[in-house]
């Protein structure tokens, strides 16, 4: 089996991704056909990128990067879970994603976005962000409202309608994850 983490894109105080990304990991957890982990940007502490030299070139000379980049690399897949922050991904997913670069590569990604427009600005950005780290995003993604999936705009409760696309979009990350882990591993 693959392993996918999904990874908590936000680490403003009172954020609503840890909760998103919990719910998810619920949905999750409830399929056999992957391991699911919830990985949080938040205890990796990273600085704005301060390596000395490109993440392409995978010399990483700060502990918090080798230790991020030691994370990444341990999964095929990734389900992100973005807020949406003026039409744009929160900035600490954003240098998250550009610490390392290789331990990106040939896997599969998908997308959980909330906001008021349903975090698909943010989503739409961070596409174009994957292509460059050779991630296959998928075309299934999750759409939250902080007008109908938030009470009061603050306290998540999806509609449960919701959960059929999570699990539309885990379909997507595990084939997708599944076919591309016969690219970086050869027999």
């Amino acid at each position: 089996m693959i392993k996918v983490a999904i990874v908590v894109g936000s680490t403003r105080p009172g954020r609503k991704a840890d909760k998103v990304a919990g719910w998810v990991h619920d949905i999750a957890k409830k399929r056999g056909d992957a391991t699911y982990d919830v990985v949080d940007i938040q205890d990796f502490h990273l600085p704005l990128l301060d390596e000395p030299a490109p993440p392409s070139t995978g010399k990483y000379t700060q502990p918090h990067t080798q230790k991020w980049a030691a994370t990444v690399a341990g999964y095929d897949a990734y389900v992100f879970v973005t807020p949406e922050y003026n039409h744009g991904t929160s900035g600490a997913l954003k240098n998250a994603l550009d610490f390392v670069y290789g331990e990106w590569n040939n896997k599969a990604a998908g997308f959980v976005g909330y906001g008021s427009a349903g975090g698909v600005r943010a989503v739409e950005q961070l596409r174009l962000v994957a292509a460059e780290l050779q991630l296959a995003t998928v075309r299934a993604q999750v759409q939250l409202f902080l007008s109908t999936d938030f009470e009061h705009y603050t306290v998540f409760k999806p509609d449960p309608a919701k959960e059929k696309q999570v699990n539309t979009l885990l379909d997507q990350v595990v084939s997708w994850g599944t076919a591309l882990r016969t690219v970086r591993v050869k027999p």
